[in-house]
């Protein structure tokens, strides 16, 4: 059963670090475009994307990057708060 609860939250001094799994491979030329993300290639053809998000504005961003771009979204899971201070991420 699906919870409705949405944890953790982010806070104003905190973003969330996410890690979206998308199916297919981003190329080395997609890092200026997901600033402030890791781009990690799986040998299972799926590409991970992880870092902080400031708030609910910019995920939808980056889910319309990955929109924008075609490749399937295979699921997004938040991690935890940022430990430093990488607010400028989007």
């Amino acid at each position: 059963m699906m919870s409705n609860e949405f944890e953790p939250k982010p806070t104003q001094d905190k973003p969330l670090i996410y890690q979206i799994r998308i199916k297919g491979h981003l190329g080395c030329q997609w890092t200026v475009w997901f600033e402030g993300l890791t781009i990690t290639l799986g040998d299972n053809g799926d590409t991970l994307l992880t870092g902080p998000v400031t708030d609910q504005a910019a995920m939808h961003g980056l889910l319309k990057k990955l929109r924008d771009l075609g490749l399937p979204l295979v699921s997004i899971c938040p991690l935890g708060h940022c430990e430093s201070d990488q607010s400028n991420a989007k």
